[in-house]
């Protein structure tokens, strides 16, 4: 995902949202493995109702993992994915819903960056699997010149051919056996783990469009506006995007959780060689030879330790943000469901899948906080927050872009600074290592033998393969020999004291006249591609006087960094993340920075390099800044509405600068829904031509031949544009954007020729519901489905009887009930006789109005989990958060700034209905119209609760309205007419009674318990209100419409 390092930033600025998986390990008794209880409370404390897992998160380091052999076949990886998958559902143990989400066709937005990711990743593999042909070949010759049968043991010494990850896309046969193979491991669980039992599995495999994680957000947005969803169901979701933090903001549901591996975490591991990875010896005594077995029957070392796992909890981001969002001198009501819509919609600037990040903005120069502290400022200029439900108000906008861009230069010139000061540093580092390995080299040759000799007027004759004169540089391998006194001679003592005292000088001779063939199987098995200077290095290579000196410098592609790997690519390692495939350059020979962020005239520049356009062109500065407003847009929307268009790209590599968005206040961006490709259209998008093997063959000509149609969206080599970076993986992948029409015209062609097989990999499936026979919803779907008096239409489900899922379901004609349960494609898992589970199609219900940025009538919250250290520390640097921050007015005398201060609560308040939302609590009464409503905070002491405090009791009604608060109209108290005009985004109405009763709305003369969900007036379509109107309003309407 798209904000690299998001999560690193994230944990250190707010470190109380992170905590440890408390992870049950099964035991040994007797010889006999006793597994985990999981239906026992959960050690973690805290128990859950659902569980999603991004499945692409699992699938990829499970294929090719870093750090251990990867599975000899796709067979031994379904394996793996299941023992990692069961590992997570074990430390979750989700009581009531499990979904499996693997991502479909993406949107067109989102396959530029899969293009580019795919296509470097494929280079990088031709290269990897170059270089493993030249090791076999060198191994052969030095068997044979070592008397060794030249075939003997080379499948054994020769790393298997590269397998290529690109496979894990929508519409190839790996995919299909993964779908296949995952149907088969959930009905074994739901057959024989008692903890399986009452749960629910929702599979939404490949064949279904859609990212994992998007299609996850979409199905708890459908839960969230059925008037029987439990307002305090508990969220786990697993992945290694950092877009997932995001994206449970943006559901409004504050009982979620993120889950993750503990990318950070450092296990202790045996020492090995460095080079050759094996244990028993030290780098400077490999000599390169094959792994030598480890008992009678090559026994496997003891594995190593699991990797931990960490909950990343929204509930204490929300409390974070709720202080740090809360601005004084605020002209309407603070709501904290609308600031973390902005806080989400910001943190776009920086990066996301869809769109290039600005220049001017890095995370790791603290650019979301620039952000928030630019916010913070207009937010008192501003009659309404920036977004609303997904929707962007550009003039708002207009004024955070005008802020930052006004600050652009001086970031520029300040990043300049910043890299100069670091190279001057690294340069008087490496000076200084210089001088101290000079120094040491000398008092070395100043206490050799050879040395003594020489002062003493004796001519003693130099070594063999050495110069007089110069550093201690052998020709042939030198054995190191251990002093001991009793049956040396002189001479041999002598020299062995010459080797003692020149040990680095040795070692750097062996290490060059090392087996080349050694050091490439070393290199390899460490994931370093090395290039031929590095193989064919000599005796002459060796800079004598700087024998210590073992630092090499950075590659251009160079290794990532793990908060860049986790966060970057979507969080999957191996083939996603690029290592060194070319000669390594030291920091300063990198190409020259021509643009010149740094220099007044960057702008002309910019624009002129990297778009190839004439400087003056002013107007086409505006264009592009207009494409990456609408970009903006359609990414908000996405995440909170949903795909608002499978068509839509950014159809530029760079972003425009923050000072060129001028005037888009006026824009009104608006979107056509579209279709999305079929599996081998995006197959044909992303796909380079190596990568074939994964199509058809019958598209092979198109990307192969050269009089293709479409031949030019398959180049082998390609540009990379550093664009100011260090190393290649952080450049621009300058490839051609596909062209759909030319695309879709070519390949329309082929279709008629597909096998029965590709054509069932090339349609969009559904996504699957299966239960257990011990699951209440089992015997209703027996009788609609398999009795006499069976069913074979939809029919919408009871969520009495299924435990809280809404949707439709139908019948699955490959299902069988009671017949046996076979693993597919001789995956080594065992058979049933009798397959007790049931499996039908289910459907997602669909929406018919916008999802609402809000808290559902009935929410419970936990305790807050932090103190008022944890508040002060918050506000203090929010108060004054960056240059130019927002400064609120001080008070005079003693009384110093006049903040809103907020009461702790009550003991035993913490249970109480929802206190964001006043407006939903059944003892709610709106003020007299005409008259000032809300509540105002009491004078006095100091606290906090989550978001605004619960108003204080008085009277018959339970709260007492005072100025300032939830003065509210429309939807959220802002009538604003850019609500009705800019919204373009085409959604059918909502039915009448959403906008004319008040669908999220209490009930007149009560409407439900406070704490539960059992107060939904199911018959009038949503929460019904005592008030006319939505929240407190002035309207009879209740919202606005679009």
């Amino acid at each position: 995902m798209g904000v690299p390092a998001l999560f690193r930033w994230l944990s250190n600025k707010y470190p109380k949202i992170i905590s440890p998986v408390i992870e049950e390990q099964p035991y040994e008794v007797n010889g006999e493995v006793i597994p985990v209880d999981t239906t026992k409370p959960n050690p973690n404390g805290e128990e859950t109702d659902n569980l999603y897992l991004d499945m692409n998160g699992i699938v990829h380091p499970c294929t090719h993992p870093e750090g251990k052999p990867p599975p000899a076949n796709e067979q031994e990886m379904m394996l793996e994915i299941f023992r990692y998958t069961d590992r997570v559902v074990n430390m979750v143990r989700p009581r009531k819903l499990l979904m499996i989400a693997v991502d479909g066709v993406a949107p067109r937005a989102k396959m530029n960056q899969q293009r580019s990711r795919r296509f470097r990743s494929a280079q990088e593999a031709r290269e990897n699997d170059q270089k493993k042909e030249e090791f076999q070949k060198l191994l052969v010759k030095q068997n044979a010149a070592k008397g060794i049968d030249p075939d003997k043991d080379i499948k054994e010494q020769v790393i298997q051919k590269t397998w290529d990850s690109n496979v894990i896309t929508p519409g190839t046969p790996f995919m299909d056996i993964l779908s296949a193979s995952l149907r088969y491991w959930i009905s074994y669980k739901l057959n024989t783990d008692p903890a399986w039992e009452k749960m629910k599995i929702i599979i939404s495999d490949a064949t279904v469009p859609g990212e994992g994680e998007h299609k996850v957000m979409n199905f708890i947005r459908s839960q969230r506006q059925d008037p029987s969803h439990d307002p305090n169901t508990r969220h786990v979701l697993y992945g290694l995007d950092a877009d997932l933090i995001m994206l449970g903001l943006a559901t409004h549901e504050p009982h979620f959780r993120v889950l993750r591996e503990d990318v950070f975490f450092q296990e202790s591991r045996p020492r090995t060689c460095r080079l050759c990875g094996q244990p028993g010896h030290k780098a400077e005594e490999c000599r390169g030879e094959a792994k030598e077995k480890n008992g009678e029957f090559d026994e496997k070392q003891k594995a190593a330790p699991l990797k931990p796992f960490i909950w990343l909890n929204v509930s204490v981001l929300r409390e974070y943000l709720a202080v740090e969002l809360q601005v004084p001198q605020q002209r309407f009501p603070f709501d904290l469901e609308r600031a973390l819509d902005d806080w989400v919609f910001m943190c776009f600037f920086v990066g996301n899948d869809f769109l290039p990040h600005l220049p001017s903005l890095d995370i790791k120069e603290n650019a979301i906080d620039l952000l928030i502290s630019i916010w913070r400022e207009n937010i008192p200029l501003m009659d309404d927050y920036v977004t609303k439900d997904g929707i962007v108000n550009f003039n708002h906008a207009q004024l955070i872009l005008n802020g930052l861009g006004k600050q652009e230069d001086g970031i520029f010139r300040r990043r300049r600074q910043a890299e100069e000061r670091k190279a001057a540093n690294e340069q008087r580092r490496k000076e200084e290592e210089k001088a101290r390995n000079a120094e040491r080299s000398q008092k070395r040759r100043r206490s050799s033998p050879d040395y003594t000799a020489g002062e003493a007027g004796l001519s003693a004759p130099p070594a063999k393969g050495r110069k007089s004169g110069e550093g201690f540089i052998a020709s042939t391998e030198v054995t190191l020999i251990t002093p001991s006194r009793g049956h040396l001679d002189k001479e041999t003592r002598q020299l062995t004291h010459s080797m003692v005292v020149n040990r680095s000088a040795i070692y750097k001779a062996n290490e060059a006249n090392k087996s080349a063939a050694a050091a490439l199987k070393s290199q390899l098995l460490k994931g370093k591609v090395p290039t031929n200077a590095e193989t064919e290095t000599t005796n002459s290579e060796i800079p004598s006087g700087e024998e210590e000196s073992l630092e090499t410098s950075p590659s251009v592609l160079g290794k990532r960094k793990v908060e860049d790997l986790t966060d970057a690519d979507n969080g999957t390692p191996g083939r996603d993340s690029p290592v060194a495939a070319g000669p390594a350059k030291p920091s300063d020979e990198l190409p020259p920075d021509t643009v010149r962020l740094w220099e007044s005239g960057y702008t002309e520049r910019y624009y002129e390099q990297k778009f190839h356009v004439d400087p003056s062109n002013v107007e086409f500065r505006y264009q592009v800044a207009r494409s990456y407003a609408e970009g903006l847009q359609w990414v908000l929307l996405y995440y909170m509405q949903g795909c608002p268009s499978w068509t839509w790209y950014y159809p530029y590599h760079y972003a425009p600068f923050a000072a060129d968005f001028v005037d888009i206040g006026s824009m009104k961006p608006s979107f056509e829904k579209g279709k999305p490709f079929r599996p081998f259209e995006q197959l044909m998008g992303v796909l380079p031509a190596s990568s074939n093997h994964a199509i058809p063959e019958i598209f092979h000509d198109l990307m192969s031949d050269p009089n293709s149609e479409i031949i030019d969206f398959y180049p082998e080599d390609f540009p990379v544009d550093l664009n100011g970076k260090k190393f290649a993986w952080q450049g621009v992948v300058l490839l051609p954007f596909i062209d759909e029409t030319r695309l879709l015209a070519a390949m329309e062609k082929k279709y008629p020729l597909l096998s029965a097989d590709e054509h069932a990999r090339n349609t969009v499936g559904t996504d699957v519901l299966l239960i257990s026979d011990q699951h209440p919803l089992y015997q209703e779907l027996a009788a609609n489905f398999y009795s006499k008096k069976q069913s074979t239409s939809k029919f919408a489900l009871d969520m009495r009887v299924s435990e809280g899922l809404a949707g439709k379901v139908e019948r699955d004609d490959n299902h069988i009930p009671h017949s046996s349960l076979d693993p597919p494609y001789d995956v080594d898992m065992p058979s049933l006789d009798e397959n007790r589970s049931m499996m039908v199609n289910y459907e997602i219900p669909k929406s018919t109005h916008l999802h609402k940025s809000m808290l559902l009538r009935g929410v419970r919250f936990a305790p807050p989990a932090l103190d008022q250290g944890d508040i002060s520390a918050v506000r203090n640097k929010s108060r004054f958060n960056g240059r130019g921050g927002f400064r609120p007015n001080n008070g005079g005398g003693r009384g110093g700034n006049q903040y809103n201060q907020y009461n702790a609560p009550r003991p035993g308040m913490n249970d109480r209905a929802n206190p964001f939302a006043a407006h939903l609590d059944p003892s709610f009464v709106p003020p007299p119209q005409g008259g000032a409503s809300g509540w105002a905070p009491p004078a006095g002491g100091s606290g906090y609760s989550r978001g605004p405090p619960p108003p204080p009791r008085g009277g018959s009604h339970g709260y007492q309205n005072q100025p300032q608060g939830y003065n509210q109209s429309g939807y959220y108290g802002q009538d604003n007419s850019y609500q009705r005009g800019q919204n373009q985004y085409n959604y059918s109405a909502p039915p009448a009674d959403y906008n004319q009763q008040g669908y999220y709305n209490a009930q007149r003369g009560g409407g439900g318990n406070r704490g539960d969900s059992r107060g939904y007036n199911n018959n009038r379509g949503g929460y019904q209100s005592q008030s006319r109107g939505g929240y407190n309003s002035r309207r009879s309407d209740g919202y606005d419409r679009y």
